[in-house]
């Protein structure tokens, strides 16, 4: 290449570059250089607090340690001003260089690892923002350093087409500006890799931390038929507004989580849930860890469209110093978890009673989150950054998921829109076509179904979306061939209790609000250890028993009218007399009209 052409295309060129190189892997360090081609005169930096697409506050920055900065070879003395932001003592106009280094051991989907068998990271928690330089091209070196032999590099970034990067993916990539450089989430190690094109769309996917046993080209077979459904939705024969995609999946041990990014997911996924190549070919059911798995794919890729394109119009521009907050994650997240189950039976991967199974396990858990009668949706929508991420023990007395009741809100506009010769489907693309692929308000969402049904459906929107009315599901549901039944549900349930049963001892996790153990005063914490039975006629002893599992206590219902909890808090014995409450019953649901449930979940 000529020199004019190095210049070009040079780091400087850039504006502003990141360098980000394999450190000391078994200490969990990436080693960081960012360089400023042209520095304001006292040039602030600034490190996120948050990822979109993940509404809590991180702060990224307390794992950035030893910065320091140079301008033409130069000292320059810095000055942090807050949590997250520092300033040059720089002149206007030098070149600015920064060096530092990011601590990297959270295995999650939304910061930043390193170690001995992988790396990953999201920009947002290695990248200083230049504040005054968000808008100019940006380029992302990503440095071998002291990288294991026989390492990759996977991003959704394209390579910068002078620096280029080797066969190994090793090198120089460029994004447009800094929100594009941190939606590039980027995967380093000996990973497995495949590829497949959807509708023409060059799709590549890896996965670390799989055994030998894994059946890659199941997995890439079947994501495909997923792709290729959601572009066809949304696009008909037009090409997605994307030219490339990339799937990163780790498998560990014990882990799921997906975010979602433009062109890119990074996801986790529990090892046994991967396809294994001695499986023998059936049909997916409800609980399989695959069925799972597929359904995690299925959603990120839907965000591609809803939420990372068609978004809040509070996300038009990221502020990435504070919370962001909206009301509409119930549709941007809730309206996904509906679709990402409605795609599997869409590409053929499970039947109508399998995706029927699955909304009954949604409603089931709606109905057990006592939550849902003192939040809205759109509530727990703008509160996400402060509840929904903040799980405890009154989590689900307090709170209701806009992921599981967004969903449900979403089931139930379809079922009332096809009542009326529409459907969601139309909405969504309704929508796509309103505003454009862009950001969107709940009035776009109202005048949008105002025309599809031909009336208003205001009056639903407020029960469902600003009140905490119970949703019409099951009404809705048999209207369309759905049969509705009752199943019994656990001891623990019908209690109101959440428990964990490990090693012999019943640990009590949350108590319900308004049930049975909150009356005989059992509270997060407990460690359930038996039963005291009073005697059955005069005379006769009580009865002490240990228990090891909740459900040896179901045979004593209808034998006797309550029993005695005998829990240990705070290593002291306590008796809590408990009364049986009243049957409590799940929702069963299956298909009654065969021809009607498949026009429906066919689209």
């Amino acid at each position: 290449m000529s020199r004019r052409n190095a210049d070009k295309h040079s780091p400087a060129h850039a504006g502003v570059h990141c360098r980000v190189a394999v450190g000391q892997a078994h200490a969990h360090l990436f080693d960081i250089t960012l360089t400023v081609a042209a520095a304001a005169r006292r040039q602030t930096f600034a490190l996120p607090v948050w990822i979109p697409g993940s509404y809590l506050v991180r702060e990224f920055s307390q794992h950035l340690q030893q910065l320091t900065a140079t301008s033409e070879g130069r000292p320059v003395a810095l000055r942090q001003l807050d949590k997250h932001r520092w300033q040059a003592d720089n002149e206007a106009g030098a070149s600015l260089s920064l060096s530092y280094r990011i601590y990297a051991f959270d295995a999650s989907v939304r910061t930043a690892f390193l170690d001995g068998t992988r790396g990953f990271f999201n920009s947002t928690s290695t990248c200083l923002r230049v504040i005054g330089q968000e808008d100019r091209p940006h380029t992302l070196e990503v440095a071998r350093g002291t990288a294991p032999a026989g390492w990759r590099v996977a991003t959704g970034l394209e390579a910068d087409p002078g620096l280029g990067v080797d066969a190994d993916g090793w090198g120089t990539y460029r994004a447009a500006d800094y929100d594009e450089l941190v939606d590039c989430p980027v995967e380093l190690g000996n990973f497995w890799s495949g590829e497949f094109e959807a509708c023409g769309v060059p799709h590549r996917f890896v996965v670390s931390g799989a055994g030998a046993w894994f059946d890659g080209q199941r997995l890439l077979d079947d994501t495909r038929r997923i792709c290729e459904t959601q572009i066809r939705f949304w696009h008909g024969d037009q090409p997605p507004p994307f030219q490339r995609y990339v799937f990163m999946l780790h498998a560990s041990a014990d882990g799921y989580g997906g975010l979602e990014h433009r062109n890119s997911t990074a996801l986790i996924c529990q090892r046994a849930d991967l396809p294994r190549q001695d499986d023998k070919p059936r049909a997916l059911k409800a609980t399989d860890g695959y069925t799972t798995l597929l359904g995690l794919i299925s959603h990120e890729y839907f965000h591609t469209w809803n939420v990372k394109r068609l978004r809040p119009a509070e996300f038009a521009r990221y502020d990435y110093d504070q919370e962001n907050h909206t009301e509409l994650l119930w549709f941007f997240e809730g309206f996904t978890s509906y679709y990402d189950d409605l795609f599997l039976r869409r590409a053929g991967l499970i039947d109508d009673n399998t995706w029927l199974q699955l909304q009954a396990k949604n409603i089931n858990q709606l109905r057990q989150t006592p939550g849902r009668l003192v939040q809205t949706v759109a509530q727990a929508s703008f509160d996400a950054w402060v509840k929904y991420y903040r799980v405890g023990e009154n989590t689900p007395n307090a709170t209701v998921s806009y992921y599981g009741k967004g969903a449900l809100v979403a089931l139930c506009l379809d079922l009332t829109l096809r009542q009326r010769g529409s459907s969601l489907d139309d909405a969504m693309r309704t929508l796509w076509a309103r505003t454009e692929g862009g950001p969107m308000r709940e009035a776009d969402v109202r005048r949008v179904l105002k025309q599809l049904a031909g009336r208003h459906l205001d009056a639903e929107l407020d029960a469902w979306v600003h009140s905490t009315a119970e949703l019409p599901v099951e009404s809705l549901l048999q209207a369309t061939g759905v049969k509705v039944q009752d199943e019994p549900v656990a001891l623990a349930q019908q209690l109101g209790l959440r428990v964990s049963e490990t090693g012999g001892a019943v640990q009590v996790k949350t108590v319900m609000r308004g049930s049975a153990a909150e009356a005989a005063g059992l509270a997060a914490g407990d460690e359930w250890l038996g039963i005291e039975l009073a005697p059955a006629r005069r005379g006769q002893a009580a009865e002490a028993w240990r228990i090891a599992k909740l459900d040896e206590v179901a045979w004593l219902r209808g034998k006797r009218s309550g029993v005695t909890a005998l829990v240990s808090r705070d290593r002291r014995l306590l008796r809590c007399p408990l009364e049986w409450p009243p049957a409590q019953q799940a929702v069963k649901l299956s298909v009654q009209d065969a021809a009607a449930v498949a026009r429906w979940l066919a689209g």
